[in-house]
Formats: C-alpha cells, structure tokens, sequence
C-alpha cells in the first residue's frame, strides 16, 4: 500500500508536471496583472480624470476592480466595462454592516454607460463590499460628500390633482414617485387638491421656508395654480425663487413634455422625478394678463380662434375621452369659423417687417401718477406684472379677421403637440402663430402637422416672436352677434355673446382688449439638466 502511495505520489509532483504547473500560474498571473493595469490605465485617462477611490471591491458579489473619480464616476468591470455617474444615474445609498448599496436609475439596455442618455431608464441596486472597515467608511463618506455637492432638494412639498386626466394622480404618487423619493432619502409633504384653484390657496399660504421645491402631480393646470399662488403672495419676490417640479398626470402635460424633450428624455414619471431628484434649475418667463386691474399670470399659452374653439367647445364631448379633441377639429375644420379683431405687439429683433406700423398710446395700460400709485397699491397685494414702458415702444398691428392666433411660452402645448418650436423657456419672449385664413384641405393638413412642429412652415401661417402683445378680440366674421373664445393654460378667461356656456360660467375677465407683457425667467422650474 505504501509503495503505490509513493508511486502516486511521485507521478503527480513529478518534475517535469511540477514545471508545466509552474509555468501556467505565471502566465494567468500576468495575464491579470496586464489586464488589472491596463483597465487601470484606461480608468484614469478616460477625460483626464483624477481618481479618488481605486480599489478591488465585490460588486453584487463578484470580487473586481472599481474606481470613483472626482468628477463623480464610478467605474468597474465584470464581462464589460460599466460606469455609474453620480450626479445622472445614482439615486443614493444605504451603508449595511460591511456593504453599502447605490441606489440608481439606469439606462434599459445591458450595461450602463457614463456617454449618452437614451431616456429609458429602471430601478437598479448595486451591492458594494470593501474589503476593509476603512475602505467602507471612505466610500460611503465620499459618496455623501459628492451627493451634498449637487446641491439636491432634501424636502419637497408635493401638490397630487386626484382629478386630473385619467385620474390617475393618486396612484402615480404612491407607485412611481414615492419610491424614488425615498431612494434619494428626500423627504416630503403631500396634499391632494380637493377643488378647482385649491393648488393655488395652497401656494399662497405655504411656508416656504420648510420646503426646497414645489412638486405638482398633475397636468399643466396645478403648475399655473401654483405660480398665480406664488405671485399673489406679499413676500412674492422670494416666493417665486422657489423651484417647481412637474410629474406628468394630467391631459396635457405641455410644460414637462417640454423640459424633458429639450434633453431628448422620453416623456415619462420616472424622467420627470428623476429631474426634480437631480435639483437641476432653469428660469421660466412669466407672462402678465392685464385687463383693467384684473391679472392673470400665465406660463404655458394663449389661444383665440380655432384652438381655443377646439379646446374648450370639446368638453361637450368628454365621454369620447382624448378622441374628442381629433374629433372637434375636424368638425372646427369643416365648418371654419374667422373672427374680427386687431392684434398689435412689439415685435422681437428680425421680426420688425410684421404688421403695420401702430401707435399704441391710446392703447396702452397709461402709467398712474404716484397718488393713484399709492392709492392702488394699499388694496393689491403681490406681483404687479413687469415695470416697462409699452408706450415708449416701437408696435406693430395686423387686423382680422383670423381663423387662429396662438401664443406661446414654451415648445409643446400637449405631450403631441408641438406649437411653437422655437420658444425657449426664458427668452423674455412669446412665440405669436397667426392664421389669417386657409383653405379647408389645407388646414387639415396643418392639424396633422402639430405632431412636430412643421406646420409653421406653411405660407398659411405667420409665426413670430414678441416681447408684448394686445388682443382686441371681435365678433365672427359675417356673424355679428357671436363672438369667441380666449383661452389660457387650458382655462378659459373670456367668452362672448353666444359662445359654448357663456351663460352658464363667469370668467375671470371679459371679452375684450387684454394686453400681455414677458417677464423674462422670473419663475424657477426643475429640470433635467
């Protein structure tokens, strides 16, 4: 028995396998090594980075090298190189014993990349676990030090329209918001509306100090609530300062629909949280609706004509659900409608051809003397619109009748509808879109065109930008005892004689001259960058 130990023995550790086992060791040694290095090398050249953190750590289990760079990238390799951007992709992170997890939104693809944002992301955790008390306690300290520095919302109040939409507000809160809330570790505050203009009671009477953000779950309407709350205030100046947020839930969804697009995002939940999370800011013109001392702040548009016809003489429809609207265009279309009127604006620069020249003195909202000033001011409270001069400025008029005329304040109107493709978000400008008149086949063909905004190409269509504006609006065209309707933010603010529940509503002004003035980025928005 001892003998053929002594046999086996000798041919397993027989010299020459000895050397072969010897030899493939080292070659597996310096096949990491090589591969250690030069994963390192391509780690800390990739944009210059300089590296904080490089180490082997196990990443959901599998032992490999990871960096974090000062920049905020974390950086390691399983079958292909991944990357995590703090500031774009990580939510936050939970210390466990000797693991921590980041919590991130990634990309829906197999990797995760630190170049490009196709939109479509998901929740994803990520395990980590040094291999030292010390290692742990660094990364989560410099992990928490580069979150801080991104300057992120820690308390949000939220503003949830359960009757917005599909009415699904309520749901998208508890399912699609509030986890990612929680992952960020940001606290909030919720209050669902219970009647129209409560959002903006809300705004009004909010402590703005315990909060860093507004966030309205809902359509566009709970947004323009808030900024009218905000700007009615006494302390407006500061009120205004405080960034909102927008999760689509609504019918329309024009504000968000047009952050996100400007970055290329997908318009979803998850996108526009991710925005608020994220703490990004960017300014948003504000437009005054003057009608004697009545105001009307706005941020989206107006329409008057054909657009305000359609949206709001659509409800009668409302059981058809978003088909109405396709459908009350079509019958808008087939039985067109032109109104009398005048418009006069103050044209932006490269836009001074349009319209005629116009006096506007006698039109104009005069300026007070200082006793009427002071007279006015001790009964009105908050913003009073912006300090310009409008008769010291150099106007222009086009008169009627109009099939449509449209104003507005950001690129999209709805989530499919592209309006103004050219607005911008703090320009101090509107985007003016007037149709004088228009063949019936053609302005089909206009409507099919919103989707992307190439209908303003058409010669049918005038499109201009302006920094003030004065509607005169008048009765149909060969229909003398009707009027229109004027519309702002999918509310409506004036109707005339015989329009849809003109006798059944009272608005907020009448159908008469209103004048619109830009206050540029006086409002502040979350956005995705």
């Amino acid at each position: 028995m001892a003998s053929s130990k002594q046999k086996l023995l000798s041919h397993s550790f027989s010299p020459s396998r000895f050397q072969l086992l010897t030899e493939t060791c080292s070659v597996v040694i310096t096949i990491c090594t090589v591969c250690k290095t030069s994963l390192r090398q391509r780690m800390d050249e990739h944009e210059g980075e300089t590296l904080t953190i490089f180490e082997r750590v196990k990443v959901n289990g599998t032992l490999t090298p990871i960096t974090f760079s000062v920049h905020g990238r974390i950086r390691w390799a399983d079958k292909r190189q991944r990357c995590l951007t703090v500031e774009k992709d990580v939510l936050g992170f939970v210390a466990d014993g000797s693991t921590f997890t980041i919590k991130a939104m990634v990309e829906k693809d197999n990797g995760i990349s630190c170049v490009g944002n196709r939109g479509n992301r998901v929740r994803k955790d990520f395990v980590i676990e040094p291999l030292s008390q010390e290692s742990h306690q660094l990364w989560c300290r410099k992990l928490q030090e580069c979150i801080d520095s991104l300057d992120r919302p820690k308390r949000l109040f939220i503003i949830v329209n359960p009757f917005g939409g599909k009415k699904f507000a309520s749901w998208i809160f508890q399912y699609e918001v509030k986890p990612l809330l929680e992952a960020a570790n940001v606290q909030y505050t919720v209050q669902e509306t219970k009647y129209q203009l409560h959002a903006k009671e809300i705004a009004q009477t909010l402590d703005i100090s315990k909060y860093d953000g507004i966030v309205c779950i809902s359509g566009d309407g709970v947004l323009v609530e808030v900024v009218n709350g905000l700007l009615q205030r006494d302390d407006w100046d500061a009120a205004i300062k405080m960034p909102i947020g927008i999760i689509p839930a609504g019918t329309g969804n024009g504000m968000i629909k047009s952050l996100l697009d400007f970055v290329d995002d997908p318009c979803s939940v998850s996108n526009a949280t991710l925005s608020v999370i994220r703490g990004h800011k960017c300014s948003l013109d504000v437009i005054t609706i003057l009608q004697g001392e009545t105001k009307f702040f706005s941020v989206l548009m107006l329409a008057w004509g054909l657009i305000a016809d359609i949206d709001i003489e659509s409800e009668k429809y409302r059981w058809m659900g978003s088909a109405r609207l396709d459908f009350y265009a079509l019958v808008r279309i087939i039985h067109k409608r032109r109104y009398n009127g005048r418009l006069s604006f103050v044209p932006a620069p490269g836009y001074e051809t349009y319209g005629e020249p116009s006096n506007q003195n006698d039109r104009c909202t005069k300026k007070m003397s200082k006793s009427q000033e002071d007279s006015v001011k001790s009964r009105q409270h908050g913003y009073q619109g912006p300090e310009i001069s409008l008769d010291s400025l150099e106007w222009r008029t086009i008169d009627g009748p109009f099939v449509s005329v449209w104003l507005h304040n950001v690129p999209w109107g709805s989530e499919d509808t592209m309006a103004a493709p050219d607005a911008k978000f703090s320009d101090g400008y509107l985007d003016l879109i007037i149709i004088k008149n228009c063949p019936r086949a053609s302005l089909l063909a206009l409507m099919s065109k919103l989707s992307d905004g190439s209908y303003v190409k058409s010669p049918y269509v005038l499109y201009l930008k302006v920094k003030a504006f004065i509607l005169e609006p008048g009765q149909r065209f060969k229909c003398p005892t009707k009027g229109g309707i004027i519309d702002s933010d999918g509310e409506v603010l004036a109707r005339g004689e015989g329009t849809y529940n003109c006798e059944q509503k009272k608005d907020l002004m009448a159908y008469d001259r209103i004048q619109m003035t830009v206050d540029q980025g006086l409002a502040t928005l979350f956005s995705p960058r």
